[in-house]
């Protein structure tokens, strides 16, 4: 089942001399149930733009995206939040928690701006945190937990909602090589046992190596690749 689907995505800027700036030129792309597809390239090439299209946080120049055969072209700004709060994950390099708030109390955020009760929040937050190995640390403020232990807790907090789609930018961009495969074998883990959809934009061989299908974004358009020749 296609759960996301890019057709013909193009993006395009004015620059401060009044020149066109492309960044991205006829992307196509469609992810499945349960598929794991990383995204690299150069530094500039537009990645991140890319998933920013994919994940209703900008729109395209050209083009369109679908999430669940659901097209976002059109929506209102009301309702591309409800769609993005309902059926898209988001993980970010920086962590992003609520510094007041312990590790539960952030998971549970999302749940209760939904109007979920408190108890179902509760209990649906305590199961992420122990999915995502933090059974014993949820009562901690990010403060108090590592910068794997940080991110652990975005994972968590980006599927309370139960999404159809995860979108990830450079996840373990800030964590050493111990915490960085901890969170790749979790990524891998969670695609395959949640069936959720999953991209990643990633400059690190050791996660797009754990995707099923590695993409190039190279002159504006994805390229199937091979990750060894790509990433470093």
């Amino acid at each position: 089942m296609t759960v996301l689907e890019a057709r013909d995505l193009a993006k395009r800027y004015i620059g401060g001399d009044g020149a066109t700036i492309t960044v991205l030129d006829g992307v196509n792309l469609r992810v499945e149930r349960g598929e794991m597809v990383a995204i690299v390239g150069a530094s500039g090439a537009g990645k991140s733009t890319l998933l920013h299209l994919l994940g209703a946080l900008d729109e395209p120049t050209r083009g369109e995206v679908l999430i669940a055969g659901e097209s976002l072209g059109g929506l209102s700004d009301e309702a591309l939040s409800a769609l993005r709060n309902r059926k898209i994950g988001f993980v970010f390099q920086f962590h992003h928690l609520l510094r007041e708030f312990s590790a539960l109390e952030n998971v549970m955020m999302p749940l209760r701006v939904a109007g979920e009760g408190d108890r179902e929040a509760r209990t649906r937050a305590e199961r992420l945190l122990e999915r995502v190995g933090l059974g014993g640390r949820m009562t901690h403020r990010p403060s108090a937990l590592s910068g794997g232990e940080q991110q652990r807790t975005a994972v968590a907090r980006a599927l309370a909602m139960d999404p159809a789609v995860l979108l990830a930018d450079e996840p373990s961009g800030n964590l050493d090589h111990s915490n960085s495969e901890r969170l790749h074998d979790l990524f891998a883990e969670l695609s395959r046992d949640l069936e959720i959809a999953m991209v990643v934009v990633t400059h690190n061989r050791s996660l797009a190596a754990r995707a099923d299908r590695t993409l190039l974004l190279e002159d504006g358009r994805l390229i199937d690749t091979d990750v060894r020749e790509v990433v470093t």
